[in-house]
């Protein structure tokens, strides 16, 4: 039924599963995916999107590196936006609207031509150690199937919890059963759980709806798209979003069901998403707000479901319907189901190392939101990251990992281990402090290299990626040494109440105002010239764009980055004794033993340890 053995086996097919599976196939490794339902592939079990601030960040780096959320995102989205477009770069990320039902089966198809990779539906009830390894796993079926390394990557299905107003029910998400038996074995060797909370809105018929009383959310004039690669699709024609609004009456109505509610009766005891709450939630914490934005957004091509975004909610259905009836456009609503939240277990992810693989036992891998993160983009990262090192430890080759400054989903997995987290972790640009080097833009650039050296980016990506590179360095050249007379240059300047100057001058200096765009550049018969002649595409001329405008930025975060760098060229022994530091805090003495931190500036991001505990550290290797 089985091969004797496999290299790798992935729990899971949800979005870190298929990326985990994929990649490790891809690299090489024989794999086995298990999952409860084989219909469900990367399910959009929320918002049917892809991207986002900080996150249209991270789908770019997981195209970059190789996996395939990106070009699945790309070949079904409906609508495109780049969000944050008025701020500087550094904040600009990608966003598309995708087709549920197309996501799940492109993933699928996807797969099923992905060599090596092999797939079965069982639930996975616990795991086979032997001598503090894993060595496979067994099925509800007492199907044992032996591998060398394991990924679990089981979403919200671990002894999952529906909640709809006072009713709850097991369930890992709408229609489907809860995932039981990994918990507890898990446990009882000496792993430490806790419980999450999520919560999703109701879906609703579009042809219910009255759209002329919402404000249309049309997608951007000029598509861009996620992956690198030439040959994915760009948008041609999108479906148009929609937003509404909350009122007093909603939030009137929405509060009779508060006492049925489980977010407030005690029946959730678990900490949800902090940045994405439920509608009572957002009217009990912000009750000076007399309405909150609702989006409309559509399921896909050919569906007449909708999804509610900003209406996310545990309450009973019958509050939910009355309360969405009185939103403007929503009078005649009809439900195809309600909302409801979710209750799981998860794992305190400081009880991993930065490869993802567990401390406790080797070969064994986490990913997704057993690690307490929330949201598709962040679940795919941690998959490819987890099936790529279960692949590399398998064949014994050097790990795999990224630094703060390199991606981020080095930021995302280097958060987790070393602080922790008590409430489902979402990615934003703040939390990486070298987000003007981690920009959408350039991830191609940051990535793609190191993914080729491993084998898993393949020799197409390289030589995109190295010919926008050659092209885009070769265009900042030219602006660097092309000189450009002030009757040339001033017009141009005075169009965008620029001073002008007074003599001729090499285009870099103009160009790097921040209000002088490519577009003015053009207008310059050599710099239209020079694009039309090389066949510069619309990535070379940002590229171009950025560098030369930010360099001063670009350049002093990348020296502040190497600074900091010189402490991760520190690295701690492995099973180092911390209580031969007598002058270290009794907090940091026990945060450093539980964490274990891998190099000195990983113990420096640790909550607890002071800049005194870190010099004590530094005095006692020689520093």
């Amino acid at each position: 039924m089985f091969p004797n053995e496999y290299d790798v086996i992935v729990v899971g097919a949800g979005h870190a599963g298929s990326e985990a599976a994929s990649a490790a196939a891809n690299l090489g490794s024989k794999t086995l995916l298990i999952t409860m339902n084989l219909q469900n592939i990367a399910q959009m079990s929320c918002n049917p999107a892809m991207g986002g601030i900080a996150k249209g960040q991270i789908v770019r780096e997981i195209d970059a590196l190789g996996g395939y959320s990106g070009i699945v995102s790309d070949e079904t989205a409906i609508q495109f936006k780049m969000l944050n477009k008025s701020k500087g770069p550094a904040m600009w990320s990608p966003r598309v609207q995708s087709d549920r039902m197309r996501f799940s089966e492109t993933w699928r198809d996807m797969m099923e031509k992905t060599l090596n990779l092999d797939f079965y539906q069982e639930m996975v009830s616990s795991l086979i150690i032997e001598n503090e390894k894993v060595v496979g796993v067994k099925t509800s079926l007492g199907i044992e199937i032996r591998s060398k390394s394991v990924v679990l990557t089981n979403g919200t299905f671990l002894n999952g919890t529906i909640h709809i107003g006072d009713k709850q029910f097991g369930g890992g998400r709408a229609g489907e059963r809860a995932s039981t038996g990994i918990t507890e074995d898990l446990l009882s060797f000496g792993f430490q759980s806790g419980r999450m909370k999520t919560g999703t809105p109701p879906r609703v018929d579009g042809r219910s709806l009255d759209f002329s009383k919402m404000t249309e959310q049309p997608g951007d004039e000029k598509p861009e798209k996620f992956s690198y690669l030439k040959s994915t699709k760009t948008l041609t024609n999108q479906r148009l979003c929609y937003m509404s609004y909350t009122s007093g009456t909603v939030h009137e109505l929405l509060k009779e069901g508060f006492d049925k509610s489980p977010m407030f009766n005690g029946a959730i005891k678990s900490s949800g998403p902090r940045y994405c709450p439920s509608i009572e939630e957002k009217i009990n914490r912000f009750a000076d707000k007399d309405r909150h934005q609702l989006f409309v957004e559509p399921e896909g091509w050919n569906t007449v479901e909708y999804y509610i975004n900003g209406f996310s909610t545990s309450l009973s259905e019958d509050i939910q319907f009355k309360a969405l009836q009185q939103v403007a456009g929503f009078e005649n609503v009809k439900f195809f189901r309600p909302g409801y939240a979710i209750e799981y277990d998860y794992f305190q992810p400081t009880q991993l190392k930065h490869t993802l693989e567990t401390k406790l036992i080797s070969g064994l891998y986490f990913a997704g939101q057993i690690n307490g993160t929330t949201g598709y983009e962040e679940a795919a990262s941690q998959g490819l990251m987890a099936g790529i090192n279960a692949h590399l430890k398998v064949h014994e080759k050097d790990p795999f990992t990224l630094n703060r400054d390199e991606a981020y989903i080095g930021v995302l997995i280097d958060d987790l281990i070393t602080k922790g987290t008590e409430e489902p972790y979402r990615m934003f640009t703040s939390r990486a402090e070298y987000r003007t080097l981690l920009r959408q833009d350039n991830a191609d650039f940051r990535l793609t290299s190191k993914s080729y050296t491993i084998g898993l980016a393949t020799k197409e990506r390289l030589e995109t990626m190295e010919q926008k590179e050659k092209e885009s360095h070769a265009f900042i050249h030219f602006f660097k040494n092309k000189s450009i007379s002030h009757e040339i240059l001033n017009p141009i300047l005075e169009a965008k109440d620029s001073a002008t100057v007074k003599q001729m001058d090499k285009l870099y200096k103009p160009f790097s105002r921040p209000n002088i765009t490519m577009d003015d550049m053009r207008k310059i018969k050599e710099v239209d010239d020079y694009i039309i002649e090389n066949d510069l595409d619309r990535e070379v001329l940002e590229q171009t764009e950025i560098q030369i405008k930010y360099a001063g930025y670009i350049d002093k975060e990348r020296a502040n980055a190497d600074k900091l760098n010189r402490l991760e060229g520190i690295r701690i022994p492995e099973n180092f004794d911390y209580s031969k530091l007598k002058s270290l805090s009794y907090e940091a003495l026990e945060k450093l033993r539980a964490v274990k931190p891998v190099t000195v500036s990983q113990a420096s991001r640790i909550s607890g340890v002071s800049p005194n505990d870190i010099s004590v550290l530094l005095v006692y290797m020689g520093r």
